[in-house]
């Protein structure tokens, strides 16, 4: 099978290597989303693979955001995948559920709905010195659409979750492991070798131990796959605010979606925006 926007190492049938490739930042767009829906599709019927890493190959871009500029009604229209959600919520609860262990390698920034889907992956290990990762939406007026607020209050409780989501800023990946969005921040030199050691290692054990073990932490730490359509429901609606579009587009005429200081530092810059709607 071939795909527009991802790359697929087979180092063994057991263990796979994914890595992002979408020119110039790394946006997601529908194509982004079909590729992964395939690629999910594989992962929940392959017999031998037990472990996926997700990579990127562009160190200062993971997954940048959601294509702000694609028509908000290509998008909406898409059609729902297998679970009957749209396909991006379809995509990132059945990677979380899939029968393997998915394993986010963040290096370069990881922003919207790219945290959402480092937030769906099982594991994630972050660079130290390159890895940041957040939440903007806010900050332009929208509400997250793949409802990273759920999984975030699992993860780094109520308080940290508010602070991430609503603060709308940028967390560095050393930062983000104290809070336990990621596993562990390590050495950017170190981060591959850690994280291929640990993919290896779980590769050589038994696959229907992992599945069935992991189901069991599923069972208790997964949320309810029926709070994510609502959020996307709200994010729909929220992006069509004139506030909202208003923000949007202060942020694309000051460089949003090129290699720009504003994609580099958005964090810092988001916050600017606001000046577009009391204009």
């Amino acid at each position: 099978m071939s795909f527009r926007q991802i790359r697929v190492a087979r180092h063994t049938p057991s263990y796979w290597r994914v890595s992002f490739s979408n020119p110039p930042i790394n946006l997601i767009d529908p194509d982004t989303i079909l590729d992964l829906s395939d690629l999910v599709k594989q992962l929940e019927s392959d017999t031998e693979v037990k472990v996926v890493v997700f990579d990127s190959l562009d160190p200062d871009f993971y997954l940048a955001h959601y294509d702000v500029l694609v028509d908000k009604a290509k998008t909406i229209g898409m059609a729902p995948g297998p679970s009957g959600m749209h396909p991006w919520l379809d995509v990132m609860v059945r990677l979380s559920r899939a029968p393997v262990v998915s394993i986010a390698e963040v290096r370069g920034r990881a922003r919207g709905a790219g945290s959402e889907f480092v937030l769906a992956c099982d594991m994630r290990f972050a660079s130290a010195e390159r890895a940041i990762l957040g939440q903007f939406e806010v900050g332009i007026g929208a509400v997250p659409g793949g409802n990273p607020m759920a999984r975030l209050a699992g993860l780094v409780g109520r308080g940290r979750a508010l602070e991430i989501v609503l603060g709308a800023d940028d967390f560095p990946g050393i930062l983000a492991e104290r809070y336990g969005y990621v596993n562990r921040a390590l050495p950017d030199a170190e981060l591959a070798g850690f994280v291929d050691t640990l993919a290896a290692r779980l590769a050589s054990f038994d696959k229907r131990a992992i599945a069935e073990t992991k189901g069991f932490v599923d069972e208790l730490s997964l949320p309810d796959d029926a709070v994510f359509p609502r959020a996307l429901e709200s994010f729909f609606k929220s992006v069509g605010r004139p506030e909202t579009r208003a923000r949007t587009i202060a942020l694309v005429e000051g460089g949003l979606q090129q290699r720009s200081e504003t994609e580099l530092s958005l964090g810092m810059r988001i916050i600017g925006a606001g000046s577009a709607e009391r204009g």
